[in-house]
C-alpha cells in the first residue's frame, strides 16, 4: 500500500514507469519478431536500428539510451573468456545509445576498449570515437583512444600523430603526449619534424615540468640522430669487410676505420649493440621509436594488406 501511495503521488515517477514498461514489452515484440525470421544464434544478437528505438520510446530516448548501455556493459561482464568476442554486437549497441544520446561520454570509448576483434571492429569504434568528439570536442581523451587506434592496430603513425597533437593542445591533457607525438611524427615524417614540434612545444610549455619533458625529448632525438649516423656507418664497414660488427668499436678498427672516433652520446654515456643488434645508447638501451608489443604487431600482420575504406585508414 506504502508503494502505491507513493506511486499515486508522483505523476512523474508513473510516467517513467510506464516508459520504461513500454519500451521493454516493444523491444520484447521486436526480438520475437527477429526470432520468427532468423536462427536463435543469430536472432539472440539482434539489436534494433536506433531510430526504430528513438519510435518506440515514445519520447524517453534518454531512458532508452540507458537501456541499451546497460546490454553492452552487461555483455562484457557476463563473459569470462574474451569479451571481444561480443565486439559486433557491442558496436550495435553503442550505435543505438549514442544515437538516441549523443551527448553521453564513457559509451565513446567504452567501444575503443572492447571492439578490438578484427579490423572492421577497430574501425567501428573508431567512428564512435569522431561522434564523441564532435560532441565533446574539449575531451582529451576520445582524440587518445582514437590517435592509439590508428597506431596500435591500424599502423598508421602519421594519421596518429595528427589525432594526438589535437589531443595535447587541449588543456587538460597529459604531457607526455606532446613526446609520443614526436615519436611518431620521427618515424612517419623525419625527426627533424618531431624535433620542430618539440621545440614549438618547449617556447609554449605552461610550466617548468612540461618544458623538462620536452627538452628531455629533443635529447632523445639528438641521441638517435647520432645512432642513425652509426647505422651509416655500420653499413660501410660491411660493404668494406664482408661481414658485420661484433662491437661498435670495430668502427674504429685499423687498418682501414670506417670512423676515426664514435660520435659523443648526448647524456655522456657510450654505445653498443643489444640482445637484437642494434647500436644503442648505455643510457637509454633503446632507440627512439614508438614500441608495440608482440600481440600488436601479431594483428597488424594478421591485417596488413586489407583493403582500406576510401583507399586510405580511417
Amino acid at each position: 500500500m506504502g508503494g502505491a501511495g507513493r506511486l499515486r503521488g508522483s505523476p512523474g515517477r508513473i510516467l517513467y514507469a510506464l516508459a520504461l514498461a513500454g519500451l521493454l514489452a516493444t523491444t520484447g515484440w521486436a526480438h520475437a519478431r527477429v526470432s520468427e525470421q532468423v536462427g536463435g544464434e543469430e536472432a539472440q544478437g539482434f539489436v534494433p536500428r536506433p531510430e526504430f528505438v528513438r519510435i518506440a520510446s515514445f519520447g524517453f530516448t534518454s531512458l532508452a539510451a540507458d537501456y541499451y548501455w546497460l546490454l553492452a556493459v552487461q555483455l562484457v561482464g557476463g563473459e569470462v573468456v574474451d569479451p571481444t568476442t561480443h565486439a559486433p554486437r557491442i558496436g550495435k549497441l553503442l550505435d543505438v545509445v549514442t544515437g538516441l544520446d549523443p551527448w553521453v561520454d564513457h559509451p565513446y570509448r567504452f567501444g575503443a576498449v572492447w571492439m578490438i576483434d578484427s579490423e572492421d571492429s577497430v574501425r567501428h569504434a573508431n567512428e564512435l570515437l569522431r561522434r564523441g568528439i564532435s560532441y565533446h570536442p574539449g575531451e582529451w581523451r576520445d582524440r587518445f583512444y582514437l590517435g592509439f587506434n590508428q597506431f596500435y592496430y591500424l599502423d598508421d603513425n602519421k594519421a596518429a600523430a595528427e589525432t594526438l597533437e589535437a589531443a595535447a593542445q587541449l588543456s587538460a591533457a597529459p604531457p607526455y603526449l606532446g613526446r609520443l607525438v614526436a615519436r611518431l611524427r620521427s618515424e612517419s615524417d623525419g625527426l627533424d619534424a618531431a624535433a620542430m614540434f618539440l621545440e614549438e612545444l618547449v617556447r609554449h610549455a605552461s610550466n617548468d615540468y612540461e618544458r623538462g619533458e620536452y627538452e628531455k625529448a629533443l635529447a632523445e632525438i639528438e641521441t638517435e640522430r647520432r645512432a642513425r649516423f652509426l647505422d651509416a656507418a655500420r653499413a660501410e664497414y660491411k660493404r668494406r669487410n664482408g661481414k658485420d660488427i661484433l662491437d661498435v668499436t670495430d668502427l674504429l678498427a685499423e687498418p682501414s676505420p670506417v670512423l676515426r672516433q664514435l660520435p659523443a652520446e648526448p647524456n655522456g654515456s657510450g654505445w653498443k649493440l643489444d640482445d637484437s643488434g642494434q647500436i644503442v645508447s648505455t643510457h637509454s638501451n633503446s632507440r627512439y621509436v614508438v614500441h608495440r608489443d608482440a600481440v600488436g604487431q601479431a594483428l597488424q600482420a594478421r591485417w596488413h594488406g586489407k583493403s582500406k575504406e576510401g583507399g586510405a585508414l580511417q
